[in-house]
């Protein structure tokens, strides 16, 4: 097998990438094309793995958007109080047949980086709790993520883990 490739997404991958994005509800959001697009073109960072066609997506969005999730508002409310930089990574998925193989270790390697080289504090992002996602949880803490807060969203239906990591 070779190496999947990380490429800035590009319209013509935001089908396929949506159908990964479905395929993985609910560990992550179900969004709409109109949605992921605009997300891609908000982002600080959005990247696809490609093995041959689109296989994974992470998107990270920069401080300042009129986001309406309820997490990103969360931690631009902790950022400002705080005075600080990040990078918030608001969806990573890795289609099922390359999960396990390093892929997402290797994109939050890239997101890592490219907090480093923006200036930022932190990179951040949420993990669901309920209903729990155990397997995100180890592999988020293993990268050096801390839980910073918890919240209820989408009107109490899911309880998620605000996670953050310092850069550098």
């Amino acid at each position: 097998m070779t190496t999947p490739l990380l490429r800035p997404i590009v319209d013509a991958d935001l089908p396929a990438l949506l159908e990964i994005n479905t395929a993985a509800v609910p560990a992550v959001n179900r969004v709409p094309a109109e949605e992921l697009a605009a997300l891609v073109a908000d982002s600080a960072l959005a990247l696809t793995v490609d093995d041959g066609a689109p296989a994974g997506l992470l998107i990270a969005l920069p401080p300042g958007l009129g986001y309406a999730s309820e997490n990103y508002t969360w931690f631009s409310s902790r950022a400002d109080a705080a005075g600080t930089g990040f990078l918030y990574v608001d969806r990573i998925v890795v289609a099922e047949r390359l999960r396990g193989t390093g892929i997402g270790r290797r994109l939050y390697e890239a997101v890592f980086a490219a907090a480093a080289e923006q200036g930022c504090d932190e990179v951040l992002c949420e993990v669901n709790v309920e209903p729990p996602n155990p397997g995100s949880m180890r592999f988020h803490l293993g990268l050096g993520f801390v839980e910073v807060g918890r919240q209820r969203t989408k009107d109490g239906t899911v309880e998620v883990a605000l996670l953050a990591r310092p850069v550098g």
